[in-house]
């Protein structure tokens, strides 16, 4: 199986927190549909496996296309791949974006699970996040996607923003809880260098993130979400059963991936590239017929870092089996190296299987940096 990502440059405006690529022009939009469709061609063979199981459209904002121009994405990615019957194929949509009319063709394109940028039900904090929409315009939405027929919806949801109370956020998953969705991923605010909420904090416009409140949220989050039928199979994710989101579980699990796009990343096995982030540039290089990517091969080291890094982000863990096909050094480290978290239960031991537990996932990237090679 294989996956591909299209990155789609776009947004209405500018998020206070984003640090993504993206344009908030829309005017080479005709001129960026019509590279990205060439890209497919000179690209499709960057996946030996033909057979998909998940599609993609990020961002940006995907929702700003028009359901004509995703038809001609996918009809265009048809003609070089084999679409499982149970393939995914999810848009990030914003919901100021979303209306009957544009849902209906969707789905008829073959749009079969939605990714809604939601991030609070709260206009305050929708304030200070900078979005275009209010609580009720995201309510109106996800309404909306029910009943034009689409089971299958994730929504997106930030804590630890700046003024956030512990109140705040209950009301935000009981509100969630309430819309009967399967899927939640759920972000703790990260303060990227370069964005205007860094430009509020660091000028005292407003307050900064208070990380112990953070991590009560993070807390709160696992303990309600699992008692009501969640499984936490990713840190920033949870799902009912058999609602994961399959393009995002490729990439903790390894699957290979084609990226297109502005900034979008590829993976195959044993490489990954990164095309230009810049639009422009990105036109112009594809319309000359080179892809403009940065390529690098991945080292043994690299395949085993990454593996810790991605496996221990999700509820299966690292598997002692898959350890050692890397080799005697490697399995050498990581026993050295995992007895200190096993001791503080930090990670947790299931036969030939580690995985954080919850208090564990609060230090992930620690974690896994010091396991690494």
């Amino acid at each position: 199986m294989a996956g591909i990502y299209l990155h789609i440059p776009f947004c209405r405006q500018k998020c206070s927190y984003c640090n993504f690529y993206f344009s908030v022009s829309l005017k080479t939009k005709d001129d960026f549909i019509n590279t990205f469709l060439k890209e497919i061609d000179l690209n499709h063979n960057y996946l030996q496996q033909k057979d998909l199981d998940s599609i993609y459209f990020g961002g940006g904002t995907p929702s700003v296309l028009s359901a004509k121009e995703i038809d001609l994405i996918l009809n265009k990615i048809n003609k070089y791949f084999n679409l499982k019957p149970d393939i995914e194929i999810t848009l990030e949509a914003n919901p100021d974006d979303v209306n009957k009319e544009f849902l209906s063709d969707l789905k008829k394109s073959g749009i079969n699970r939605f990714s809604m940028g939601v991030q609070s039900f709260h206009d305050k904090e929708l304030k200070i996040l900078n979005r275009s929409h209010n609580s009720a315009k995201a309510i109106e939405s996800l309404n909306m996607i029910k009943e034009v027929g689409f089971k299958n919806t994730n929504i997106d949801l930030i804590f630890g923003i700046p003024g956030s109370s512990m109140d705040d956020w209950k009301k935000n998953l009981d509100t969630f809880l309430k819309m009967d969705i399967p899927h939640l991923s759920c972000y703790n605010l990260t303060i990227e260098p370069g964005t205007i909420i860094a430009h509020q904090i660091q000028t005292g416009k407003i307050n900064g993130v208070d990380d112990d409140l953070s991590a009560d949220m993070f807390m709160y989050t696992d303990e309600l979400l699992t008692k009501n039928g969640f499984e936490h199979y990713e840190i920033s994710n949870y799902a009912k059963e058999g609602k994961y989101a399959l393009h995002n579980t490729n990439y903790w699990t390894g699957i290979p991936y084609l990226g297109l796009g502005p900034s979008a990343h590829s993976f195959d096995g044993n490489t990954r590239q990164w095309n230009i982030a810049n639009n422009r540039k990105y036109i112009a290089s594809i319309n000359k017929n080179i892809i403009p990517a940065t390529i690098e091969t991945l080292t043994p080291d690299d395949k085993f870092n990454e593996y810790m890094m991605t496996g221990l982000r999700t509820m299966w863990g690292v598997n002692i089996k898959e350890i050692e096909k890397f080799g005697d050094k490697y399995l050498y480290h990581f026993n050295k190296n995992i007895i200190k978290f096993t001791g503080e239960e930090l990670i947790l031991k299931n036969e030939d299987n580690y995985k954080l537990s919850s208090r564990g996932m609060l230090y992930a990237d620690r974690i896994a940096s010091e396991l690494f090679i």
